[in-house]
């Protein structure tokens, strides 16, 4: 039996425009099965809505954590979102 999914909004802040941060993402949670989206914000910050399982969602911000080499991560800042649909894959967004 599967738990319902587990909706969260991550904040990446740090560098991490510029340094293949959303390709990071968008590898690692394609590798964890998780949905959702990455995107970069105007006030230089990284933002992914993400859903899956506790331990998949855990996994995913370890990786946003540790970024790719080229990034420097200050913090990550984790919120409850409200469930979203149509996200079965994980993808780039547009800039917000």
């Amino acid at each position: 039996m599967h738990s319902a999914p587990i909706f969260r909004r991550y904040v990446v802040k740090g560098r991490v425009q510029g340094v293949g941060f959303r390709w990071f993402v968008e590898r690692e949670a394609r590798l964890l099965g998780v949905g959702g989206w990455v995107r970069n914000r105007d006030d230089g910050a990284v933002e992914v809505l993400a859903s899956g399982t506790q331990s998949q969602l855990g996994s995913l911000y370890d990786r946003l954590r540790e970024g790719p080499r080229a990034a420097r991560i200050d913090g990550v800042e984790v919120d409850d979102a409200e469930p979203f649909g149509g996200y079965q894959t994980f993808q780039i967004e547009e800039t917000w």
